[in-house]
């Protein structure tokens, strides 16, 4: 009895787990990569050359004595204006997340004077790349899509294991 049911739940997680649709993960973004949130970064040009999507997330390190974090709107972005943010995401420790849960573009500038020096940050969200196309099967390919193969051979050995080792 015991082979029996640990050959069906193998089976059963097996079948669960091919049949699950791909997703795309949430990716953590260290702000700044191994320099941080802090001065003498171009934070333009880092963020330029990532792909962020709905979902992920940025991970602020920096100094809490120097810097902090706020989300402003375009205009204050533009023109380093602390006053009025969209969100203050500084709480202190000097490691911060902010979630890019929204589908507009999010601006982030420090207040305490660096914003002057470029300590400020577009952040683009890109639409979610569509899930890939099946390529059309070829006329006389064989029956099984390349999903079922891992599927069959569980499927052969749970058997095996049912009829002859019982």
């Amino acid at each position: 009895m015991g082979r029996t049911s640990v050959a069906l739940a193998f089976c059963a997680t097996t079948l669960i787990l091919v049949m699950l649709p791909g997703h795309a993960s949430a990716k953590r973004f260290i702000v700044g990569g191994n320099m941080g949130w802090t001065t003498n970064v171009n934070y333009t040009l880092w963020a330029a050359n990532q792909t962020f999507y709905l979902g992920d997330w940025l991970y602020f390190v920096y100094d809490r004595n120097q810097n902090d974090i706020l989300e402003v709107n375009k205009t204050n972005f533009e023109t380093c204006n602390a006053e009025h943010p969209v969100h203050n995401y500084t709480t202190g420790a000097g490691r911060d997340v902010v979630e890019l849960n929204v589908t507009h573009d999010r601006y982030f500038i420090s207040s305490k004077g660096s914003c002057y020096g470029g300590m400020k940050m577009q952040v683009h969200l890109s639409k979610i790349p569509p899930p890939p196309r099946a390529a059309p099967s070829k006329s006389g390919s064989s029956a099984l899509s390349p999903l079922m193969i891992p599927v069959a051979v569980t499927v052969a050995a749970a058997w095996d294991l049912l009829l002859f080792h019982v």
